[in-house]
Order: C-alpha cells, then structure tokens, then sequence
C-alpha cells in the first residue's frame, strides 16, 4: 500500500494464502492522502475509529509526531493491526476496543465508516464529548458504504457535514463539530422481547449493544434456529460459536442447567451483548458461563467440548466469502470430542452441508423451511490401528 509515509506491506489476520482479500482499499488511500495534502497537523491526540486491519493506523504512526489511539470492535481486525506496527516496527500507535472509555481530548477523528450505522451511531455518541471546537474530523469509505443516513448520523450527532468528490470509488466526509447542537440520548445498549414461538426463550428480553447482527430485532435466521435447537442432551460442555447476542448459547444453557457455556465472538460488542442476555435470562443456573473475545475457539483445547452450536457469517465488511465458516467448522470438529455435534443454521443457497461432508465425512438434516436449513455434524471416533 503507497502512502505519503513510506509504501507498507499489509496483510489481514489470519492470515491466509487463499484469500485474495487486500487488507486495504481505495477509502484508506483516499484519506491518508487528503490529511497530507491538507498538511493536517497530526502531533495532538489522533483518534481512528474502525481501522479494518490496522493500514490507516499503520501508516499514520509513519507521520512525524503522530500517536494515534486505534478504536476498533474487531478482535481479527485488532490481531492484524498488531502484526502490521510490528512489521514495520512501528510501535506508537495504543490500540482500544469500542468497549473500552474513549480518549478526554481529540484533535483529530478519522472515522472509517462501519457496515453498521447503529455502531456508528453509538461510537459518535461516546466520542463527542472528548471533540472540541477545532477538532478536525474526517470520515472515508467506498461510495457504496456511504449513504444519505450516513451523512445524517454525522450531522445530527457532531455537526454540520459534507463530503468530497469520488476517487476510485471512495469518498470522504467532514465534519465541523458544534458543540451548541443536541444530538440527544445514546440509545445503545437496546432491549427488546423476543416472540412467543422460539422455545425455552419466549417472551424473554434480550440486550443488543450496537452493531451487532440484527440488533435491533431477532433476524430470521437465528428465529430458525431457536426452534430447532437440541434439548436435554448429556452435553457437559456447550460452545455459542460467534455468539452474537447470545441468545442461541443462553436457550442452551437453559436446557442445560448444569452444563458449561463457552459463548464467543469476535466482537466485543457482541460479548458485551451475549454476557448482558445471559444476565437477564439464566445467571441463576448451577452451570457456569465464559464470555470470550477471540479467534472463534482458537486455544480451546481439542476434544473439550460435547457441543457447538454455530450460525456463521458470510460476509467481511462488503464481501461476500464462505472463509470465517470454513475455518469456525474446522475449529468445532478440532474441538469436539468423539461423538461431539456441530448444529449449525445457514441460507440454504450457501450449500453448508457439502463443506461439513468434507470436514466431518457426513451431515444431517435436522430442519428446513424454503429459506434455511439446520444441519448436524457429529465428530467421529478416530479408527483404531491395526496392529
């Protein structure tokens, strides 16, 4: 990646030869160029929200002077950007998560605008009150992530706003903060009740902070699943694989009094939700319950876990890819011991069954409706050597 700093060699976490995924686009470039142009000075207090894989805090720690505070939601995005500074030995930069307490004061935001506007909504909110009247702000994305309600959130939540002419696609947004302005109450954590007809959670509330999937409603997908979810098995110990807000791993450990419930996502806004769905639902179970950021179950040990229960996404940011559910089926069966089940919900386009055919030699149909399907793989016992 050329930057007015020095050209930087960028890779995205986990790394992975077959993905042809840069760790950088046409919106990064875009703004690290106009803050040169513009001779922004960047020697106060640099704040970058939602770097993706750690190229704009990368490069700005190449800027004389230039510290920047990296806030992001994203552990893989936060794994890549350690190993990028640490490429270029590049070791300014302090990384936060969008959990963590902002900075006091900002001289400069650059935001790199998320998929979700409810996250960009409520980072604007934390962020404001650190912003000061000459605090330059700058937002970059691809023409296609910036809309309308985009430019909104910026402008009823900081100040008046626009943006500039497309470069290869991109586009940036500026903002001048008027602190006069009342941009009103945060309304992130949300709670909601879930329907009546989704088994052991019915009616029950839910807590979703923002920019998790679906987080102002229950998406269809997960509805499925709820309905379908196996009760009362011998699992000892149950994994929420990329939780979300937790309701599939709380409706387990319900089922489940005694067992243990590993819920895990890469999302700290997502563990921040499961933890607080779980509070509300089933603290007084017997069983315990961990609340995990992280790889997916990277570093949990192999065959420790009886159950995994699994709705992947398939998308990172604007692209489409089936990568993130390969690698979470391949960690389950690595997880599971003999005799293990990975249940996992998916659209039926997506064709889950023929990749848990080849990692687990067979798959089950456990459930379908003209949109989605449940699908049952179960971990078999290794063949005894002849001797």
């Amino acid at each position: 990646m050329p930057t007015p700093w020095g050209d930087l060699h960028l890779t995205r976490y986990p790394a992975d030869p077959r993905d042809r995924l840069r760790a950088w686009d046409a919106a990064d470039a875009y703004l690290l160029r106009h803050l040169a142009a513009a001779g922004t000075d960047l020697s106060g207090s640099v704040v970058v929200l939602g770097d993706r894989w750690g190229a704009l805090g990368t490069a700005l720690t190449g800027a004389p002077g230039c510290a920047p505070a990296l806030i992001t939601d994203s552990y893989l995005g936060e794994r890549a950007t350690q190993e990028n500074l640490h490429r270029h030995s590049r070791t300014a930069a302090r990384l936060l998560t969008t959990q963590d307490a902002p900075p006091q004061r900002i001289d400069v935001l650059l935001v790199r605008v998320p998929k979700s506007l409810a996250l960009l909504e409520d980072q604007l909110h934390r962020l404001r009150p650190a912003l000061h009247e000459g605090t330059v702000v700058v937002g970059t994305g691809m023409v296609k992530e910036i809309h309308t309600s985009t430019l909104q959130l910026f402008e009823r939540i900081i100040g008046p706003t626009r943006t500039s002419l497309a470069e290869q696609k991109a586009r940036l947004i500026f903002t001048t903060p008027d602190l006069s302005s009342e941009p009103g109450a945060n309304p992130w954590p949300y709670r909601y009740e879930l329907p009546g007809d989704i088994g052991v959670l019915a009616g029950r509330t839910v807590e979703n902070h923002a920019g998790v999937f679906c987080a102002d409603r229950l998406d269809i997908g997960t509805r499925f699943f709820l309905k379908h979810l196996p009760e009362g098995t011998a699992a000892r110990r149950i994994v929420d694989l990329g939780c979300g807000n937790g309701v599939v791993g709380t409706a387990a450990a319900l089922t489940h009094p005694d067992a243990e419930v590993l819920f895990t996502d890469e999302s700290h806004q997502a563990r921040a939700s499961a933890e607080a769905t779980y509070a509300l639902n089933a603290k007084d179970r017997p069983g315990a319950a961990e609340f995990r950021v992280g790889d997916g179950l990277a570093g949990v040990p192999e065959g420790s876990v009886d159950l995994v229960l699994n709705n992947p996404p398939f998308h990172s940011h604007q692209a489409t890819t089936d990568a993130t559910a390969l690698r979470m089926f391949a960690q389950a069966r690595d997880a599971l011991a003999p005799g293990g089940e990975l249940w996992v919900v998916g659209n039926r386009h997506l064709g889950y069954h023929v990749k848990l055919r080849r990692l687990f030699g067979a798959s089950e149909l456990v459930a379908s409706d003209p949109k989605f399907v449940v699908l049952k793989a179960t971990k078999r016992a290794p063949r005894a050597r002849r001797g």
